[in-house]
């Protein structure tokens, strides 16, 4: 069972917009932080942004001010909405949790299938 379930993405325009959202599929009983990261041709997986169960959240440098990130606790689902969108924003997208599929389970990283955003006029 695939841990997290993607939607969103495609492809936009410099200085446009995309939203991503990311849904635990039931395989996790417990989720501590949620999150996307990227991932461009050549280049190594980086973070984009995290959110904690409690809020506080986490930015590259490179998105912050443009990117939004939130969550829905109760529907275990992350949300991240990126305005001003440049074209070195273009990169699979992975949704990511820290969490664990018992309760009392250790927690661990939980990555989704990824979803391709490209920014190109």
């Amino acid at each position: 069972q695939v841990p997290l379930v993607e939607s969103g993405g495609g492809l936009a325009q410099p200085g446009g917009s995309l939203s991503l959202s990311c849904a635990n599929s039931g395989a996790l009983a417990a989720i501590n932080v949620m999150g996307w990261y990227r991932q461009a041709p050549t280049e190594s997986r980086e973070l984009v942004a995290t959110i904690s169960r409690s809020g506080g959240r986490k930015f590259a440098d490179s998105v912050r001010g443009r990117f939004t990130i939130s969550i829905d606790n109760a529907k275990d689902t992350v949300y991240l909405r990126m305005d001003s969108l440049k074209p070195e924003d273009t990169a699979v997208y992975y949704c990511y949790a820290e969490g664990a599929t018992t309760i009392l389970g250790r927690a661990r990283d939980f990555w989704g299938q990824g979803t391709q955003v490209t920014v190109s006029s």
